[in-house]
């Protein structure tokens, strides 16, 4: 039995015979290979990324130290999604992720649905993440002089040919990628506890409490900013889900998955709001920008020869991480659609090395486009694709806690049976994170700008998806039928 629905309609149904176990067709082919301290890191990977290192310099310069309040709520329904989907992951694990289980619970609409939502978020994030490693490269004086956009091409070409050789590859890649990440957000924490203990004078200022209670208190522009930045803060959450992907690749996901997706929660207590509260310690929130890292200013103002330099090594570095995720993940997404016809046939094909490459240049030919958007606007290309990536992620997020909730309901019918290490306080909780989903649209709106722009797309979102369907619809039929035959 492959993934196909079985019912009358197998457009919109999903099989209800609860002893017949639902199986992803997308998932032959992939070797196993990725081991516990891949995944682990994966999920450290997931949980600091580019929002962080390079995001949080400008919401810093707008919201003040309440930034770290809208890292914290985010970080709490960025956790409930993860740990919905880990739920997910344990009944029954796959590389089509909340694809799959879009397409057990909700038909291949949902699936199709689900899918391109989240090709939505990683290609417009691709973008995010070349931009990003182009605005950095341009810190060191050699590349000062190199137009963004071919540096945003050159960081997407290495990434790429990095992708497509193996997903071991891909797992030592981003194993060692978040061992940097972790190990220099770790400096970086232990040199600013120093500095703010030590009262040590950076560029002039010397860092402690005065730094925030002078400067405006935690709110120095009032509520509503930081209320605004919640938008762009959810990007910064955008690869946790990476995990879950990852499991249908991975050796004993039921022993792995749980400590993985767990240990998100102090991760993002002690990287992000951590990071935050020390950021706001050190240097007043004027002194931030949204053209440099945070981290990288802080170590430009004290002055060490050659940290600010390794700082943005360090950062450069996580713009790679999450563009190398952002490949990976899409790739098995839409190989898995691929299979049920809701996606181009050649995203589908493997290599020798279980790599479903076909999908993975797929994502790449929009990182291209967003070459051609630095070329276009250098100056405000990060921001235009991050709202835009905030859409995808919202919808990605909300399909996977309707899908918890439509396996809590079926759960509650007998016709499924929850794993131990489950979502707590269902349906409470899925209900409450779309409520918390459905408020940052509505943030996005009042914010005006280029976020109002994004949410008055959505009707042409939704237009291309229901055009799409219908593109779509008939190959999704036949591939149902004939492996229904």
């Amino acid at each position: 039995m492959s993934d196909r629905v079985t019912a009358a309609d197998p457009l919109s149904a999903a099989p209800a015979n609860p002893a017949a176990p639902h199986v992803d067709a997308g998932d032959a082919g992939y070797r196993k290979d990725l081991k516990s301290r891949h995944v682990n890191m994966i999920a450290i990977g997931g949980a600091i990324g580019t929002g962080l290192f390079l995001g949080a310099g400008g919401r810093m310069s707008q919201a003040g130290p309440s930034l770290f309040i809208a890292y914290a709520v985010c970080g709490v329904f960025a956790f409930l999604v993860v740990r919905a989907l880990g739920e997910l992951v344990l009944y029954r694990p796959s590389s089509g992720a909340f694809v799959s289980y879009a397409r057990e619970f909700m038909g291949e609409k949902g699936a199709y649905t689900a899918g391109w939502l989240y090709f939505l978020n990683w290609s417009t994030t691709a973008v995010a993440d070349i931009t990003a490693a182009a605005t950095y490269a341009h810190f060191w004086a050699m590349f000062s002089d190199v137009p963004q956009w071919i540096l945003a091409l050159i960081a997407l070409a290495v990434v790429l040919a990095a992708n497509l050789i193996s997903v071991k590859y891909f797992g030592e890649m981003e194993f060692w990628f978040a061992i940097i990440k972790v190990g220099a957000l770790v400096v970086f924490m232990l040199i600013g506890i120093f500095l703010v203990v030590t009262s040590h004078d950076i560029g002039g200022h010397t860092p402690g409490m005065a730094t925030v209670t002078d400067n405006g208190g935690i709110f120095p522009s009032g509520v509503m900013p930081m209320l605004l930045l919640i938008q762009g803060v959810v990007f910064a959450y955008a690869s946790v889900e990476l995990c879950g992907v990852a499991a249908g690749e991975t050796e004993n996901p039921e022993k792995i998955m749980p400590k993985a997706i767990n240990s998100i929660m102090w991760r993002v207590g002690l990287f992000y709001v951590g990071s935050v509260i020390l950021l706001a310690l050190l240097l007043p929130y004027t002194a931030y920008s949204g053209d440099q890292s945070p981290f990288v200013t802080v170590f430009d103002k004290l002055g060490i020869p050659g940290a600010a330099g390794v700082m943005n090594l360090v950062v450069l570095t996580a713009a790679l991480s999450s563009l190398n995720s952002g490949l990976y993940s899409t790739g098995r997404i839409l190989r898995s659609m691929s299979l049920a016809g809701s996606a181009p046939k050649f995203t589908g094909v493997m290599n020798r090395g279980g790599v479903p490459y076909g999908g993975i240049l797929l994502t790449a030919g929009f990182g291209v486009l967003g070459v051609g958007l630095n070329y276009i606007m250098p100056d405000d290309a990060f921001e235009l694709v991050l709202n835009f990536a905030s859409i995808g992620i919202i919808g990605t997020w909300a399909m996977i806690m309707v899908c918890s909730l439509l396996f809590w309901r079926r759960a509650q019918e007998g016709r499924v049976t929850r794993p131990g290490y489950n979502l707590p306080w269902a349906p409470y909780t899925q209900i409450v994170t779309l409520g918390f989903l459905g408020s940052v649209l509505v943030l996005m709106w009042m914010d005006g700008g280029v976020g109002r722009t994004t949410v008055a797309c959505l009707p042409l979102i939704a237009a291309a998806l229901v055009g799409g369907w219908f593109l779509v619809r008939g190959r999704v039929r036949s591939t149902a039928a004939t492996t229904q035959d």
